[in-house]
């Protein structure tokens, strides 16, 4: 039987690569609004965060989601991930 293949994705915050299934997907639309992917087929361009409260506090911080979607990232969007840690 075919084995599955290992996705990696880098997280932008913490720059440590992953699984895919341990991190979160957010992504700036083409309509230019930002949200969170959970399923991971939304259309636009991603950027993966890992499922830690304190990688969430330092991309927030360091503003390394709205580097790498190239659009500034809402207050919104951090909760939504921090409500989904809990």
């Amino acid at each position: 039987m075919k084995e599955k293949k290992l996705v990696l994705r880098t997280c932008v915050a913490s720059r440590e690569v992953c699984e895919k299934k341990d991190l979160f997907r957010i992504v700036r639309t083409p309509e230019h609004t930002v949200l969170v992917d959970l399923k991971g087929k939304a259309n636009g361009r991603g950027a993966y965060l890992k499922k830690d409260r304190d990688i969430i506090g330092l991309a927030k911080k360091n503003k390394a989601l709205d580097r790498k979607l190239e659009i500034e990232v809402p207050e919104a969007i951090y909760e939504e991930l921090l409500g989904y840690l809990e």
